[in-house]
């Protein structure tokens, strides 16, 4: 599968998962979504999958309270590896969603 088939499916999916946060009580905005591989660290890698558009960094609020915890986003982290994503929960940045390659 091509990366613009791969982007295409991450587009489809993205709305999911944001509908899911308002089903679950949620408010979020939107952060990075795509990132230039110029970007340096501390800020990005050149291989993140921002830089292939294939992840974005979601803010999650309650009560108006903006949740910074991985823990936080768990049932969302949990409903988006359901539709085939990848959670950065896992790996303790929570608000990180990505698609595979």
């Amino acid at each position: 599968m091509s990366l613009r088939e791969k982007q295409t499916e991450f587009a489809r999916a993205l709305p999911l998962l944001i509908t899911k946060a308002f089903e679950l009580g949620y408010e979020v905005t939107l952060g990075d979504c795509y990132r230039s591989p110029r970007a340096t660290f501390p800020y990005g890698s050149k291989s993140s999958r921002h830089t292939m558009r294939l992840a974005i960094d979601l803010n999650l609020f309650k009560d108006g309270v903006y949740l910074t915890s991985s823990a936080a986003h768990q049932e969302l982290g949990e409903y988006w590896e359901e539709l085939g994503g990848i959670h950065g929960g896992r790996w303790s940045d929570g608000n990180h969603y990505e698609w595979p390659l």
